[in-house]
């Protein structure tokens, strides 16, 4: 089987790092105001964004820019002179959405490839023929196409490639073209400042025209929510995904989601891909992984099978779910932690680290490593600064970095299954 890139969010310098330990191919992220997701775009300045490209290519990853905003007329001059900085950075490829960015991109930095972004919406080969003559070689296809429309495209343009979303925050509107965050807060979506209004709850009420009573209606106590749209999930078909050969990238969605989320998204998919490849496929195993990270429910989507009923892919009862596991501390460079929750001397604490990773059993006077049901843990005896404070117990919001027994991998996270009661 052919094997796919993996493609992991980079919301800031950190993650960007933290995706590439854990085995990302390549990473995608934005620096200015010409991305989907301005919020991540804030955490780059042009120094670091210029960093990120050349640490990808140290690791032998690509770097993707997205530039797939719908600008104004007003803009345009700026955006002539992002695209011309960026491409100087020796990014791999433009993500984009309209042909005019296309076009301009193309008469700017004609070396640089051009992905069209799945803001373009292409589900079919007609479409797909289109933008591949206008110069994308690569199509990010929306989230609403099927497998097998997947599988047709690459029949009919063999030399296109595809990639797909495997993971991440699913759009109540139609590949994200939503006017609700316009409407209610004044944050354009398809600008970068989406509100997530679809997230929230609502009341809803319904009023008798005969003598004016009024209803509320709710699903629960706390209202109703009745566009928070599932995240994607199709770490148990991936398989399936590799064997159709039609796939050239699977793409993680989440430039704003934690740095834990994209250590624990990348490195679920990559054993995934790397399993199907060596036919050892533990499909458990992955789900087990994602299921430790906060979610909304999780759902199939669209590419397997078309969702039938709206529990499929709607969830009515919160915003946001807890996962399976709290992180508690991340070690940065391996040596020392910083804490994320709460950490004492009373509890074991799982370690959760890059793929292939080298860990080693020890005990000492600060605490023991060890591992138990192939799965490595970390009991302290003692919480000690690196500059010699000691602790009883660290809580979130803690500054203070706290030495391990030994040294971790880089970017190792120390968590715990949540437990209710504790």
């Amino acid at each position: 089987m052919k094997k796919p890139e993996l493609l992991s969010p980079a919301g800031n310098l950190t993650k960007l790092k933290i995706a590439l330990a854990y085995g990302a191919d390549a990473v995608y992220a934005s620096v200015g105001n010409f991305s989907l997701r301005q919020r991540s775009a804030k955490e780059f300045d042009l120094e670091s964004f210029e960093e990120g490209v050349r640490l990808a290519h140290k690791s032998g990853a690509k770097f993707y820019a997205t530039i797939n905003g719908f600008p104004y007329n007003a803009q345009l001059d700026n955006l002539k002179k992002h695209i011309k900085t960026v491409s100087e950075f020796g990014v791999d490829a433009f993500i984009i959405a309209t042909p005019g960015v296309m076009k301009l991109a193309k008469e700017i930095a004609p070396h640089i490839e051009v992905h069209l972004s799945t803001q373009a919406n292409v589900m079919n080969y007609l479409d797909a023929q289109i933008y591949h003559d206008m110069g994308a070689s690569r199509i990010v296809a929306a989230r609403e196409m099927s497998l097998k429309d997947a599988v047709l495209i690459k029949e009919m343009i063999p030399s296109l490639e595809l990639e797909i979303f495997c993971h991440g925050s699913m759009c109540f509107a139609y590949s994200g073209r939503c006017l609700v965050s316009a409407v209610q807060s004044g944050r354009l979506s398809n600008r970068g400042s989406c509100a997530n209004d679809c997230r929230f709850n609502y009341e809803l009420y319904a009023k008798s025209p005969e003598n004016g009573a009024l209803f509320r209606l709710e699903e629960n106590e706390h209202g109703t929510h009745i566009m928070n749209s599932k995240d994607l999930n199709l770490s148990k078909h991936i398989l399936k995904i590799l064997q159709t050969q039609a796939v050239d990238s699977l793409k993680i969605e989440g430039r704003t989601k934690s740095e834990y989320y994209a250590a624990c998204a990348t490195k679920a998919y990559r054993m995934a891909i790397d399993d199907a490849i060596a036919g050892k496929f533990r499909p458990e195993i992955y789900e087990a992984e994602l299921n430790t990270l906060k979610n909304r429910g999780f759902s199939d989507g669209y590419l397997i099978h078309k969702p039938y009923e709206r529990d499929d892919t709607q969830n009515h009862k919160t915003s946001i779910e807890e996962g399976t596991h709290q992180v508690h501390a991340i070690s940065i460079d391996g040596q020392s932690f910083k804490t994320k929750f709460k950490i004492d001397t009373k509890h074991e604490y799982e370690i959760f680290a890059p793929v292939n990773a080298v860990i080693n059993s020890v005990e000492n006077e600060l605490g023991t490593i060890y591992k138990r049901d192939d799965k490595y843990y970390v009991k302290f005896k003692k919480l000690l600064s690196t500059k010699g404070k000691e602790f009883d117990e660290i809580h979130s919001g803690n500054e203070n970095e706290i030495k391990l027994p030994a040294n971790l991998p880089e970017f190792s996270f120390l968590r715990k299954e949540i437990v209710e009661g504790e």
